[in-house]
């Protein structure tokens, strides 16, 4: 009798090893996913892309959409760590939270892959199964500034005060303190003023990310500024096409009679560029019916392959610690952009590429 219950406390033991890895008692990977907020397309396309990774390597993948509510996402967590779950990829709504979220991990013994909001350096440093799997949003603001310098040097006559050098922008902010509002607005600002232009702000605020609010705003700045801004700049896609509704509304294009047409050969109906962030396929629609000018490829299927490997071999095999993931191999040094900018975490983040996606090469995004 005392034998066989030693080896039932045994299996007991095994098994509970087994779950405590990553995996239930019947063998199946488990791993937890913690997303902001799908009602964001962006958002909505990187968890279609874990659901789909889960579904080829046979891992039963909890997903979780906290509505871009904080304490929800939380609540969330704690409740799938009371499950078993130890190894997540987590989208979380806040870069404050993360900290916090990788400790009540940590303390199950888990890991976790922090993937586009960026994580503080103290979410990483608190142990070295925790990874940033993004991209480096500064970037983004780069390639938008590249873009509308080469825009701009093209058809210098769209400059409505008719200096070459100056440049009249509105901007749509996402939800301000962001690291992605931040980090891009920052960034194309200082990259079109590195170019060499005379920045005017002639409006800014935030849509918090959303078409409708970014409409409504560009409703406003749109009877107040008509004719006397260049260009709209928006964090993210959604606010851009926001804005696109509005000028095409209005009835501000190339030729009223005939809004589909391009009449100066810049590329679109309206009479200003509008450029975002993201490259969703609405986006890119958009640029192929000549509305939206240009956007920014902010890789949803590179970022959730990326944190969803990292996670699958923490689950699997304890650590993914210098290992490669989505062919990306850990940063070897720092970067400027938090987190990537402290050298004792610089090992434990991948970066994802932004690409520039514009009317010459649109078409190798779409679907």
């Amino acid at each position: 009798m005392k034998k066989l219950m030693f080896v039932f406390l045994a299996v007991l033991l095994v098994a509970g090893a087994a779950f405590a890895g990553g995996q239930q008692d019947d063998g199946k990977t488990v791993i937890g996913a913690l997303i902001r907020n799908t009602d964001e397309q962006f958002v909505a396309d990187y968890a279609d892309v874990l659901k789909g990774l889960a579904e080829e390597k046979g891992v039963e993948l909890n997903l979780q959409d906290s509505r871009g509510d904080m304490a929800l996402q939380l609540d969330q967590l704690n409740t799938l760590l009371s499950q078993g779950v130890k190894y997540f990829v987590v989208v979380s709504n806040t870069t404050e939270a993360t900290g916090d979220i990788a400790k009540k991990i940590q303390a199950q013994g888990g890991g976790a892959a922090f993937s586009n909001i960026q994580p503080s350096v103290e979410a990483l440093k608190v142990g070295p199964n925790f990874y940033l799997a993004s991209s480096p949003e500064s970037v983004a603001g780069e390639i938008q500034a590249d873009i509308l310098d080469k825009y701009f040097k093209a058809h210098p006559e769209k400059l409505a005060n008719g200096d070459p050098d100056a440049l009249d922008a509105i901007f749509l902010y996402g939800q301000l303190g962001h690291p992605a509002q931040t980090y891009r607005t920052n960034a194309v600002k200082q990259g079109l003023i590195d170019a060499g232009y005379k920045l005017n702000v002639v409006a800014e605020d935030t849509a918090n990310w959303k078409p409708d609010e970014a409409q409504a705003k560009m409703d406003t700045w749109l009877a107040a500024f008509s004719g006397e801004f260049d260009v709209v700049i928006a964090n993210n896609d959604g606010m851009a096409l926001g804005a696109v509704e509005s000028l095409l509304t209005a009835g501000y294009v190339d030729d009223p009679n005939d809004p589909s047409k391009d009449v100066d050969g810049d590329g679109i109906v309206l009479k200003v560029p509008v450029v975002g962030v993201d490259a969703t396929q609405v986006a890119v629609k958009s640029m192929e019916e000549k509305k939206l000018y240009a956007t920014v490829l902010q890789d949803a299927v590179g970022q959730a392959t990326t944190a969803f490997e990292l996670a699958y071999m923490m689950a699997t095999e304890g650590s993914a610690t210098g290992k490669k993931a989505w062919g990306l191999s850990p940063l070897s040094a720092p970067i400027d952009e938090s987190p990537a900018n402290d050298a004792a975490v610089a090992g434990q983040c991948y970066l994802v590429p932004f690409k520039a996606v514009t009317p010459d090469n649109y078409k190798d995004f779409m679907n």
